[in-house]
Parts: C-alpha cells; structure tokens; sequence
C-alpha cells in the first residue's frame, strides 16, 4: 500500500493574522504526521525557516525542491516532494518549468503570473520492486497560463508514461470543469483518486481561504495512472476553532499496486 498527500501549506510570508505560518506551522505538522504518507506533495513551502521547519521536522524523509524563481520573496518558492526513504529507492529525480521552455529556469508562459515548476522523482518501491515515477505541481492562477500549465504536464507525462507508472499531486489552480482537468484526466492516462472513491463528486473542495464558505474550491487533486487501485481517498478537515494547518485541506489517498 502507498499513501499520499498533496497539500498547499500556504506561503509563510504571508500576512495572514491568526493564521499565520508561525501560529499553525505545529498544527500543519501533526497533520502530516497523523496520516503518516508515503509520498508527500508540499506546495507554497518557501526556502527559508519554512522548508527548514519542514525538513527538521520530517527526517525520515527524503527532500527535492527547486525555487521557481522571478521577481521577489516568493522567487524562494517551492513546490517540492517527500517520500518515505523506508518506503523508497531514488533512482532519479529532476525539475522543469511549465513554460515554452521548460530547461530555463524561472520561465513563464501564456500570460503566467509566476514562474511554476514541476518536481518529479522515479522511484523503486522496497516492498515489491515496482517502479513509478511521482510528481509534484503548482500551477499558475491565470487562466491562460492553468491551460498551458496543463498541456505542458500533459506532455510531458505522455513522454514517460509508457515505462512507468505515474503518481500526480498538485495544486491545480482549476475545478475539476476545466480544461486542465480535461487535459489530465479525459482519455483516462490519469484517474482522480478521490472521485474513485466519491464519484458523485459533492463535497471535495480542497481551498477554503481559512473558513470562507464562498471561497471553497476543488482545486488540489491526487491522480494516479491505472497500475493502481485506490482504496480510500479523504480530505482532511482538521480545524482548532479558527486555527488552520493552512488555507488549503490536505487530500490523501491510499493505493495499491494492480496485480
């Protein structure tokens, strides 16, 4: 069995008051540590005290980020992956921009307002050698730019996908009504792990602007290539009255490997 988590951990720069990195950094913590992943998708983890936080506080697990770069603090931006160094071998592992050139880093296309990256590592699982590859994302939140984002993944994963299976988390900027999530999941390459297991699709809003009902969006998704079957799927919920582990609920899924 394989547990993942995608989740936006929300930038620590940002001024947010009672929710303020410093006041839920603890709380985002326990988060992780209650369901324990095998595979951790972090997005929004600044290269500061931030990631420092994250590394010191997660030492069972291997660490690959890249800062997206541009203008300003957040150019120290990452969107970084973690996984079980007990659960996993690293065979490789690399970044690339969702741009129209995707080798220079901090490259923007399609009227972006960031530079994004992509982080991605092949991995060889101890318990029964199989092979994935699991990537890690944060798209732009420009339209133009969510469409191209999606299509520059798409391409990219329609390049390996034959010798691996796949395993994508990421904060996606767009409902699962858009064309990126088309782009993704239409032919069925990739599966949305949690409509495997709520395919009516109600109550799966993942952003929520701490506690703004109008805010709510689903908008971070786990997708996984066919060699798996999901057995369970959630969005995690957690509050301390009006503390948050971030602007955004953790999602996590539980799979196995198809015989």
């Amino acid at each position: 069995m394989i547990k993942v988590m995608s989740f936006n951990i929300r930038v620590g720069l940002a001024d947010d008051g009672e929710n303020h990195w410093e006041h839920r950094k603890s709380f985002a913590l326990e988060r992780i540590h209650a369901f324990g992943p095998d595979l951790l998708g972090l997005q929004e983890c600044l290269d500061t005290e931030q990631a420092e936080f994250v590394r010191t506080n997660l030492p069972d697990y291997y660490f690959f980020g890249v800062h997206r770069g541009g203008p300003g603090g957040t150019a120290l931006e990452m969107a970084p992956l973690l996984f079980r160094r007990s659960a996993f071998r690293l065979l490789d592992t690399g970044c690339f921009w969702l741009s129209e050139t995707p080798e220079i880093p901090g490259s923007m296309s399609w009227g972006s307002n960031y530079p994004r990256t992509v982080s991605w590592a092949k991995l060889s699982c101890r318990l029964t050698g199989s092979v994935l590859t699991y990537v890690n994302t944060h798209f732009d939140y420009e339209p133009t730019a969510i469409e191209g984002d999606a299509r520059a993944l798409r391409q990219w994963l329609d390049q390996i996908r034959q010798d691996t299976a796949l395993i994508v988390t990421g904060d996606f900027n767009a409902d699962k009504d858009s064309n990126a999530y088309r782009l993704l999941t239409g032919d069925g390459t990739l599966i949305d792990a949690l409509r495997q297991i709520q395919p009516n699709g109600e109550d799966e809003a993942t952003f929520h602007a701490y506690g703004l009902q109008e805010e709510m969006a689903a908008i971070d998704w786990i997708l996984v290539s066919d060699h798996f079957r999901v057995l369970d799927a959630q969005i995690d919920r957690s509050r301390q009255g009006n503390l948050f582990p971030s602007d955004h609920y953790p999602i996590t899924a539980m799979l196995d490997w198809k015989a």
